[in-house]
């Protein structure tokens, strides 16, 4: 079977960041940063598929069909019963890998949107098909919704399966990401939390979440009370310790800080602007390890994609 994309397109793609959770809104809410990945893949008349890796994972992710942009891009054409070309991959990366930033869902991500760009005119893949091809990759939407619709995102799992809603926050949110050398496995983070929580904890957990929404969009000084958990940072605490201490301290001061995703980064969701460098300045004062401070603004676009049809030939 002869695929039906044109050798020579390519899909320019560009993926934020996202950090998950936010505090209270565990595996439900996210929200998009602008620091991205950047893909182009091109249409090979030579079969199989080769990935050129520049910047976060050079020397360390596969630079073949098991790739995870790879096979977020087959497995789209498979899902969609079309004939992948031959792939050529150039991955230009900026997220950090292993730190609660979403970088696995931005790889699925990427992908994704890349196969949509090549199937252009071929299949038409609308954003709930594409989150819902995201969310069985990465298993569960919260970094995936944001990734590919920016903002502020709720996203939940109905009858017709992953669904989101998206947010534009108050112009004086702004984000503080600190992140350590460390990496951390969710699969680890995972691990360590209970089957089960208290009742008074549930309760807990529903009432800040619901002011997060609040205070995110229209309350920006309700963030410290808005960003308290029950559910699960107190559970993680004992793999990234450091991470705990810190943000122990910066909430003592006031600072809405949780852990990004499923850490070990930290996430400061700051009132305005000027928080950030306080925030950063007490981490450097009071660290017992080398921290980067990250000064995003919150993405609102989303993935964006641009394809660039192959050049036409003169004949002579």
């Amino acid at each position: 079977m002869t695929s039906k994309v044109p050798i020579g397109r390519s899909a320019v793609v560009e993926v934020p960041a996202t950090t998950a959770n936010l505090g209270p809104g565990f595996d439900t809410l996210g929200l998009a940063l602008s620091v991205y990945d950047q893909l182009t893949v091109t249409a090979s008349d030579r079969p199989g598929v080769r990935v050129e890796v520049h910047g976060v994972g050079v020397g360390e992710v596969p630079t073949d069909e098991t790739n995870l942009v790879a096979r977020a891009i087959l497995r789209v054409f498979a899902e969609v019963g079309e004939e992948p070309p031959g792939l050529d991959l150039i991955a230009r990366n900026t997220i950090p890998h292993g730190r609660g930033l979403g970088s696995s869902g931005a790889a699925v991500v990427s992908g994704i949107v890349a196969a949509k760009g090549l199937l252009d005119g071929i299949v038409d893949l609308d954003g709930d098909r594409l989150l819902a091809i995201a969310t069985s990759m990465e298993g569960h939407p919260d970094n995936v919704a944001p990734a590919l619709f920016g903002g502020l995102t709720i996203a939940w799992t109905g009858k017709t399966g992953p669904q989101h809603k998206r947010l534009l926050p108050h112009r004086s949110v702004s984000p503080l990401v600190l992140v350590p050398e460390q990496t951390m496995s969710t699969a680890l983070a995972r691990s360590l939390q209970p089957e089960h929580v208290p009742h008074a904890d549930a309760i807990f957990n529903v009432s800040r979440s619901t002011l997060l929404i609040a205070a995110l969009i229209q309350s920006p000084e309700l963030l410290g009370t808005a960003t308290e958990d029950r559910l699960h940072q107190s559970y993680r605490a004992s793999a990234m310790p450091e991470t705990d201490r810190m943000i122990t301290l910066l909430r003592a001061e006031g600072l809405a800080a949780v852990v990004s995703g499923a850490g070990p980064s930290i996430l400061v969701l700051a009132s305005d602007p000027s928080q950030r460098l306080v925030a950063a300045d007490l981490v450097t004062a009071s660290a017992q390890q080398r921290w980067t401070a990250l000064l995003p603004a919150v993405d609102i676009r989303g993935a964006t994609l641009e394809v660039q049809q192959a050049p036409v030939r003169a004949h002579s």
